[in-house]
């Protein structure tokens, strides 16, 4: 099937069947205009690449409450955009900079551990880690493995795999939202 060749309804259809494909299609067709609002509206081009990303995360999340009766799906998608960027310029107001933790840290780095109990903790981790990773799909479970493995950049993946960029970014996105949820349960069963 070619993605590029259907329209707008049939890809969010299709992403709310949890297609990534047709979400890929999607950021590949409208990826550089949500960019550009979110720089006009942050300022700042790493931040904007975020608010985008987090924008198709979005998308991703909530593409089975898209109505078309509501309006074309772009104009849907700007208004994400626009909310995510003004949701980061209040955040970023509240809190001091360099505050926020970065979301591979948070899912992949453990306490040290103080006993055995911390050390069965964290080797029960490892195992769910490895585990949750290879149930990802091998799209998102590749991106990942290039870049905390191989020690690959998104840029250097995109390139490695043939794959576009924004692409690349989605993918890791959704893979490490699905590391996390899986992540949080484990440690709600812990504790």
């Amino acid at each position: 099937m070619d993605y590029s060749q259907l329209d707008d309804t049939a890809l969010v259809t299709l992403v709310a069947r949890r297609d990534e494909r047709a979400l890929g299609a999607l950021y590949d067709r409208y990826s550089r205009l949500a960019f550009s609002l979110a720089v006009r509206i942050v300022g700042d081009r790493a931040l904007a690449e975020e608010v985008t990303a987090d924008s198709f995360v979005s998308v991703w999340r909530a593409s089975d409450s898209y109505s078309e009766e509501r309006g074309r799906f772009v104009a849907w998608l700007m208004s994400v955009v626009r909310h995510r960027a003004i949701d980061e310029l209040r955040r970023l107001s509240v809190r001091p900079e360099g505050s926020a933790v970065e979301l591979n840290e948070a899912l992949l780095t453990t306490a040290q551990p103080d006993g055995l109990d911390d050390i069965v903790d964290v080797q029960r981790r490892r195992e769910v880690v490895r585990s949750v990773l290879a149930g990802l799909p091998i799209p998102q479970r590749q991106a990942l493995e290039l870049a905390y493995f191989g020690g690959l950049t998104q840029q250097e993946i995109a390139q490695k795999t043939g794959t576009p960029l924004g692409t690349v970014k989605t993918r890791m996105r959704l893979g490490l939202l699905k590391m996390r949820e899986e992540l949080r349960r484990f440690d709600d069963e812990l504790h």
